[in-house]
């Protein structure tokens, strides 16, 4: 997961509810460290009302950044929420301690299918709760993808981005990624019949000239301001998240500008991922912590932080406290036979990471 496209609207939340900018455990509660915005605002407050329990909660808005200092150790948090690649390295670490399932009376409300892509990651499902999902797929302007490569836009497959002749004609209207090795690298080798976390270095530097040959029709990589400059018009299509095009969509239809904006999980296999809760090891206040990842386990309740970020929950159960417009929305509760063509996000060996991180460096450069 990755920096919010609703990041003005995040920070009022974030203030309403009394966020600090540093944990310095002291005083009694509950201690989560969060991605930034990642909470409906109320709960909290409704979490202390209900339990008597304060909720302390700091925010980061990169994974490296919660991983150096949760690794560190003695953080003073109890809670945090660590995207589903980032959990390999957390458990080989030994940071995270067991979730005891006696203590989650509504652990029978998460998705099966859910956690059985988590245990990729999470094996035996024991240190993690998935929490939020979501996919990384094509978000696009209808009107100005058609004007550029007529009615038969592939708009339902990968060549859009990947093919030459089709990329190249969306350079006019622009074109931009996700600054994410992980998600972006990934995609591409499965495009290329590869497997999406292969160990083969060879396999990336088919990768790296598959990128590298579309990289002059790309304007630029960033994750934070994709959603926002596909709404206002100022690029075409993006490789971006499935939130970010909808909030795109519902900024268009209330300023009634005419712009239709969609998203597209391609036939080839879109990437998903999950936010999930888990325990820190050294949590000083376990008991309350397993209480709270209880707490978002209640259809109810966690229905209301994704009506608020526009994620999908992990929650069989929520679908009636959902938002009837976002529940039937397909591009962020995709049907099971799309569900089973999505390809988990998954670390890599460190020695795979560098060759990883230095194809992305020449990919992002252009050289």
């Amino acid at each position: 997961m990755r920096k919010s496209h609703l990041r003005t609207l995040f920070s009022a939340s974030l203030l309403c509810v009394g966020i600090s900018t540093s944990v310095a455990a002291v005083e009694p509660g509950m201690y989560l460290y969060n991605w930034f915005g990642l909470l409906a605002p109320e709960t909290p407050k409704e979490f202390e009302q209900e339990t008597g329990t304060r909720v302390h909660m700091d925010a980061f808005d990169s994974a490296e950044i919660m991983q150096s200092k949760v690794m560190a150790g003695r953080t003073g948090y109890d809670v945090v929420v660590a995207t589903s690649n980032v959990l390999p390295g957390l458990i080989q670490a030994g940071v995270l301690q067991p979730l005891d399932r006696d203590q989650l009376s509504n652990f029978s409300h998460i998705d099966p299918d859910i956690l059985a892509q988590l245990a990729v990651n999470d094996p035996g499902n024991r240190y993690a709760v998935p929490y939020l999902w979501g996919t990384t797929g094509i978000g696009y302007d209808v009107d100005k993808v058609k004007a550029a490569l007529g009615n038969d836009a592939p708009v339902n497959s990968w060549d859009l981005i990947f093919k030459e002749e089709n990329i190249s004609k969306l350079q006019s209207c622009g074109v931009a990624m996700l600054d994410s090795p992980s998600e972006i690298i990934s995609i591409a080798l499965n495009y290329l019949g590869l497997p999406s976390n292969s160990k083969n270095p060879d396999d990336y530097q088919k990768a790296q000239a598959l990128l590298l040959k579309i990289r002059p029709y790309v304007l630029y990589f960033d994750s934070s301001r994709i959603d926002a400059d596909l709404a206002d018009g100022n690029i075409c299509a993006v490789v971006g998240w499935a939130n970010g095009a909808l909030a795109a969509q519902a900024i268009n239809e209330k300023a009634n500008t005419g712009r239709k904006i969609s998203y597209s999980l391609p036939r080839e296999g879109a990437l998903s991922w999950s936010e999930n809760l888990v325990l820190l090891k050294d949590a000083p206040h376990p008991k309350e912590g397993m209480a709270f990842i209880n707490y978002m386990l209640r259809p109810e309740i966690i229905a209301k932080t994704s009506n608020h970020t526009l994620y999908p929950n992990a929650n069989k159960d929520a679908a009636e406290f959902v938002e009837q417009k976002l529940r039937d929305n397909p591009w962020i509760y995709p049907d099971k036979k799309t569900v089973a063509t999505l390809i988990p996000l998954e670390p890599l060996p460190l020695k795979l990471e560098r060759i990883r991180t230095r194809i992305w460096t020449k990919v992002k450069s252009g050289v």
